[in-house]
């Protein structure tokens, strides 16, 4: 990936792109998106499951992601994988209370996450630094 523009402005759209990179197959995509997210993001916003099978158990392996929730603000974007097929929803949730919860396509999750992730860092230092982390990728 290219560097940012020298006034430092993520564009919604490379923000976007990152986290399109790896869309094709679903649990390779919420594996790398629970990676760079829980990487780039401070503790606390990213939440992650995992399943994990005997055989992990037995070799001290962490499973597969079953789920990655990203929370920002009263915002809550979970991606769910079962049996390899993707589940994406946009949750509005106060103090702990889920208000609303909209089930929409991959496309249109990552999108949205991309936008609430750009809004959260114009407000946000940390956020904007974790944000250029993932979009440059170191």
């Amino acid at each position: 990936m290219t560097e940012p523009p020298a006034d430092d402005a993520l564009s919604l759209e490379m923000i976007t792109a990152a986290l399109r990179l790896d869309s094709t197959d679903a649990a390779i995509y919420a594996s790398v998106l629970t990676k760079s997210l829980g990487e780039a993001l401070p503790p606390g916003y990213v939440t992650v499951e995992r399943e994990r099978s005997m055989s992990d158990r037995m070799r001290g392996r962490p499973g597969e992601v079953s789920k990655v929730a990203v929370k920002l603000g009263d915002q809550v974007m979970t991606l769910s994988v079962k049996n390899g097929q993707p589940s994406a929803e946009i949750c509005r949730e106060v103090r702990g209370v889920v208000l609303s919860r909209q089930a929409v396509p991959l496309g249109q999750w990552a999108a949205a996450l991309a936008s609430a992730l750009k809004s959260h860092a114009e407000s946000n230092a940390q956020a904007a630094e974790a944000l250029r982390r993932l979009v440059i990728g170191s």
